[in-house]
């Protein structure tokens, strides 16, 4: 039995627990190092919360603003509907405060918010009316609906025109058309509100753009061969009076107020006017430039009654306030017979009764055609009217012929220029192309109806556009074998080909059904033609 001085104190020793290490005791670096670690642990942990706290935020405010846009859609879908109307003018006396709007057809005295800024309500503005018919909002101006055309501008920004249906209205002009937008002018399309009385804009499909070319062409004298003679007698016509306007004042000799080109087609008549245009552009000294109106004849023709008269009158005053600038105008009307045909000759509509004397009025009325020139080009002269050829209206009547020999020559001067590759010398290559263009070689036979007949050659009926077309058609010829490899250059081979081609094809062109008309092209009007037989066709 055991005492208690054996057993140990428990005050001195600790119990011993077996299989257990007591561990060593950590030193100060150690704990530093530790609470380094958990502080930057916090920090990371810190960094991330703050990244999911922005983002949390960043989605809460788009889902406000997202539950606002479908708060403010609600609202929207509630709201009464909206009606529009056209500002027309502030209220006298009330400017602040109220406007003048025209709205379901009919003229209203409305409020304004104070929350629309007053410089944005300009006269024919569209602006929108909320639930208690005041002005909320302002939308801009009209771009569709009825469109006119422009007769008259008056005063006080106001213009007189003309509807589909011809009836005339009175309309004023909006903001664009006046605050820096094109000033309308006689002849342009306007979009219209007729029952607000107001116009918007200038739409570009104008009735004078349509029918008018209002540049100089770049085609000079030079570029025209074969037509000296009729050259130098529309040179003297048409450009002295602008040249030396001083002699004619002098001898008391008015400049003629128009030039009738007529002859076979494919002559030159056009190139003749443009070439007038560009030569008075250059000649007029003092750097300005003359104008160039192309007309064309069939695009005058309209299936409304007054329609056709009514664009006379508009490039008649066109010219007239492009003259007045001091410049030479040309008006040049191609394919002429097409509407200023002899009157009574038409077989329904008769159109040319009213067509013809809209023309002279213009050409001899009381409004002068100072520095305008008319030219007509025609190759139907016979059945223009007369009231137009005679004298004092188209005084100058210029025949444009078919070139000759030597014309022929000219015109393959100018489209074999040095700067087209020929193989050989181009003189001698000119001389024999214009040899076997003139070579004899029958092409029809005409009966008369005395019983005498009449061969015409090839050569009776080339042109300068057929020459053009000749070369044209030696041209490719010529690239095919430069691409095989046997010829650099156009040679006599080509042009030979070129021209049997072109005769082959105006084998079966003749009009052999109609002999009559043979009387005009043969230039012997009074002998009539009973019979027509194509020679040589498969020659």
């Amino acid at each position: 039995m055991s005492t208690s001085a054996d057993t140990p104190d428990s005050d001195d020793t600790a119990p011993e627990v077996p299989g257990r290490t007591i561990p060593a005791p950590r030193s100060a670096a150690d704990v530093n190092r530790d609470l380094s670690t958990q502080l930057r642990r916090a920090h990371r942990d810190n960094r991330e919360l703050a990244t999911r706290n922005t983002k949390l935020v960043e989605l809460l405010t788009a889902s406000r603003r997202k539950l606002a846009t479908l708060n403010e859609q609600l609202e929207q879908l509630a709201a009464p509907p909206s009606t529009y109307g056209t500002y027309l003018e502030p209220t006298p006396g009330l400017e602040e405060t109220c406007a003048e709007v025209f709205t379901s057809n009919r003229r209203m005295r409305l409020a304004v918010s104070p929350l629309i800024e007053r410089s944005e309500l300009v006269p024919g503005a569209r602006v929108r009316l909320g639930e208690g018919a005041q002005v909320v909002e302002v939308c801009g101006f009209d771009d569709s609906g009825e469109m006119a055309s422009v007769t008259e501008i008056l005063e006080d920004h106001r213009a007189l025109v003309v509807d589909t249906t011809g009836e005339e209205r009175l309309v004023r002009l909006s903001g664009p058309l006046l605050n820096g937008g094109k000033p309308p002018r006689p002849g342009d399309t306007l979009l219209v509100d007729t029952r607000a009385g107001y116009a918007f804009e200038v739409i570009p499909k104008t009735e004078v753009a349509k029918l008018a070319l209002e540049e100089v062409p770049d085609i000079t004298w030079s570029d025209i061969g074969g037509l000296d003679d009729q050259i130098i007698r529309i040179r003297d016509a048409v450009e002295l009076p602008f040249t030396h306007p001083e002699l004619y004042r002098a001898y008391s000799l008015r400049a003629p107020k128009g030039v009738l080109l007529y002859g076979p087609p494919g002559c030159g008549k056009t190139l003749i006017a443009k070439a007038v245009a560009n030569s008075l552009s250059e000649r007029i000294g003092d750097g300005s430039r003359s104008y160039f109106i192309n007309v064309k004849g069939p695009e005058l023709l309209n299936k409304y009654v007054g329609e056709s008269e009514r664009q006379i009158r508009l490039i008649f005053e066109r010219a007239r306030e492009l003259a007045g600038e001091g410049r030479p105008v040309i008006v040049f009307f191609d394919e002429m017979e097409s509407i200023f045909r002899t009157r009574g000759t038409g077989v329904s509509s008769d159109m040319e009764t009213t067509v013809v004397p809209q023309l002279l009025a213009e050409l001899d009325g009381v409004e002068s055609l100072s520095n305008v020139i008319v030219i007509g080009a025609t190759n139907r002269e016979e059945l223009i009217d007369p009231a137009i050829l005679r004298p004092g209206r188209l005084d100058v009547k210029i025949r444009v012929q078919r070139p000759d020999r030597a014309g022929a020559r000219e015109i393959f001067h100018r489209l074999l220029h040095e700067n087209v590759p020929v193989a050989g010398d181009p003189e001698a290559l000119i001389d024999s192309a214009a040899e076997y263009l003139f070579r004899p070689r029958p092409f029809v036979e005409l009966t008369y109806l005395d019983g005498s007949t009449q061969a015409f050659h090839y050569h009776d009926f080339v042109s300068g556009a057929m020459i053009a077309n000749i070369v044209d058609r030696a041209k490719k010829e010529a690239i095919k074998d430069h691409l095989a490899g046997r010829t650099n250059g156009i040679t006599d081979e080509h042009l030979a080909r070129a021209i049997d081609a072109e005769n082959a094809e105006n084998e079966d062109l003749p009009n052999t059904s109609n002999p009559d008309a043979w009387s005009r092209i043969t230039g012997r009007p009074g002998s009539r033609v009973t019979g027509v037989r194509v020679l040589e066709a498969n020659a």
